[in-house]
């Protein structure tokens, strides 16, 4: 959720906007299925008709969270990319936030239950599928960046390994982790770009 967002005080954010913060917090602490329409208008503050004229259902709801948290992805990915172009940030320096802005994620189990969704919901996995896209073209200009020669199967390859790291990261608590996230961000970084730059 966007800084904007969190300012603002209930009643100035859209049916829609409520609708959204409602079902995060509901599909993140009781589960996608467990949560029903009623629960959602009353968190919401709206009716459940109101619901359902701006989403066809929950599973339109996961998708429009999904697109909005990757709107936000894109744009600090966009910002990265042009920090280091400019020379401001080193190519360690734009993984370590790129990975940073994963490895904090807030949402996990919500983040859990819209990946398990995605697999039983073909439009859900549609837009996840659809995100990746727009991901991956940031991802092969980052190891570029790190490696001008990677090209053909070694930069697909190293496209395939820093997503899943960015998706392995962000679930990271299951594992019990021992470091901070600012810690495993800088780690992180380093070994991929050390293996970006050892790929022949």
């Amino acid at each position: 959720m966007t800084a904007v967002q969190q300012d603002q005080p209930a009643s100035e954010k859209t049916g829609k906007e409520r609708i959204m913060e409602a079902a995060r917090d509901l599909f993140d602490s009781h589960g996608f299925h467990q949560t029903s329409m009623a629960e959602l208008a009353v968190a919401a503050q709206v009716s459940v008709g109101q619901i359902y004229r701006l989403f066809k259902g929950k599973e339109d709801i996961i998708s429009a969270i999904v697109q909005a948290d990757a709107d936000e992805r894109y744009l600090h990915m966009d910002a990265l990319r042009t920090r280091l172009n400019a020379g401001e940030l080193t190519i360690e320096q734009t993984f370590e936030q790129l990975l940073l802005h994963i490895v904090d994620e807030k949402d996990e189990a919500l983040s859990f239950d819209i990946m398990a969704e995605s697999f039983r919901n073909r439009p859900v996995g549609d837009t996840i599928a659809a995100m990746c896209v727009r991901f991956r073209r940031y991802i092969r200009d980052f190891a570029c960046a790190a490696n001008p020669d990677l090209s053909g199967e070694a930069l697909d390859g190293a496209e395939e390994i820093v997503l899943a790291c960015m998706f392995g990261l962000g679930h990271r608590s299951l594992s019990r982790p021992s470091l901070s996230a600012a810690d495993t961000a800088r780690l992180s970084a380093r070994m991929i770009v050390a293996a970006l730059r050892a790929i022949g």
